[in-house]
């Protein structure tokens, strides 16, 4: 745990049902809105409600749709010149990690003559946002809506992040009606992406008291409430326990990173289109045994909010992973890759993958250290698990 601490968590979160179908109150938006809008929503209706009422409230929305899931640079310059187009004073995010990250680098590259590709890890500041930036998560995994981090991909499909005061929301709106439509499978990647970040958020070496304050409740709530929304997706009080979850679990790794789950992760993203939240639970998934070694006091903390009892942390600590892996099973999250596509004959290029620069800082933040050895034998079992 690091001996001395600081960190900043500006901006406010609004949460409860109905809240994303009007602007919070007391934000003022002197100008247009550009809604960066998750197109699967729009077709589904689901962010109708929303843009009727923020146009209600006397707000000109236009709605931009045109991003991928794991978006790509050119689309983030796509939804900045649509900004730019409009005149826009706002940008609202509205859907999952994608969307909040196409929205909050747009807005952070209205002041900017470069593209977002320029931007990639921290090769150079953003400018200071001059549109106000509110995000509106339909998922409850990625905690996008509270940190300054954004995630996608350049021309060749590498994974890379931003991050930048800049790109961290005004207001994040919490509204479980939003994420009640999340089929059972994505309800829960997603929440074993929350998950993943507060596990990680805890036990790396970057973690302090407040952190895991943070990190350790949001355990609990997923725990407690994800396998009910998995089993009962119109539970609204179970959908809103997990983004305050979400919530929680961004606010940690806003303050101190993760680990090498996310450089596993990404490097699955990059290399076969694996879901995010789902590759970075499978790669705590591999990891948890050594890290659990390696931090025993920080891992027993986190087998007790996940519901194991033990009389010390030479005991609790390694239970996790078993832990861990039966959680992942009582969700349905498909530990296999041999349905994506990948299998032992990848993991050279997955380990190359795994070591690339931009995922040096999750690596080395890592309670393990992660020598290229270190990493293979990850891979190994990442590829052979079944």
């Amino acid at each position: 745990m690091a001996d001395s601490f600081q960190f900043d968590c500006r901006g406010s979160v609004v949460s409860g049902l109905g809240t994303a179908r009007r602007p919070p109150a007391g934000l003022t938006i002197d100008g247009p809105v550009l809604a960066v809008v998750d197109a699967g929503l729009v077709g589904a209706g689901v962010a109708a409600p929303v843009l009727e009422g923020w146009q209600a409230a006397g707000l000109a929305v236009t709605a931009f749709t045109g991003f991928s899931s794991d978006p790509k640079a050119a689309q983030i310059d796509a939804a900045r010149d649509a900004a730019l187009k409009i005149g826009a004073a706002g940008v609202l995010g509205i859907g999952g990690g994608s969307a909040l990250d196409v929205a909050k680098t747009a807005a952070g590259l209205l002041g900017s003559d470069f593209p977002a590709v320029d931007y990639a890890l921290c090769r150079q500041p953003f400018p200071a946002r001059t549109a106000t930036l509110v995000a509106i998560p339909t998922t409850a995994g990625t905690g996008a809506e509270v940190t300054r981090t954004t995630v996608y991909s350049d021309a060749a499909g590498t994974k890379l992040w931003a991050w930048d005061d800049a790109l961290r929301p005004d207001v994040a709106v919490l509204d479980p009606e939003v994420t009640v439509g999340l089929p059972p499978a994505l309800t829960a990647a997603t929440g074993a992406d929350a998950l993943v970040h507060a596990i990680e958020a805890c036990t790396n070496k970057r973690a302090n008291p407040i952190v895991d304050a943070w990190s350790l409740h949001a355990i609990r709530l997923v725990v407690h409430t994800l396998p009910v929304a998995v089993r009962h997706p119109s539970d609204l009080a179970a959908r809103a326990t997990l983004q305050v979850a979400a919530c929680l679990a961004g606010l940690a790794i806003d303050a101190c990173g993760t680990g090498v789950a996310h450089a596993l992760g990404h490097a699955l993203g990059s290399l076969a289109g694996v879901h995010h939240g789902r590759s970075v639970a499978l790669g705590l998934r591999v990891a948890l045994p050594g890290n659990a070694a390696a931090a025993p006091e920080r891992h027993a903390a986190v087998s007790l909010a996940m519901g194991l009892i033990g009389e010390d942390d030479m005991q609790l600590a390694p239970a996790l992973a078993s832990r861990f892996d039966a959680f992942l099973g009582q969700v349905g999250v498909e530990v296999s890759l041999a349905g994506d596509g990948l299998g032992p004959a990848d993991a050279e290029r997955l380990t190359r993958a795994v070591l690339q620069p931009e995922n040096a800082p999750m690596c080395e933040a890592n309670c393990r250290e992660m020598t290229p050895e270190v990493v293979a034998d990850l891979v190994h079992a990442l590829l052979t698990a079944d």
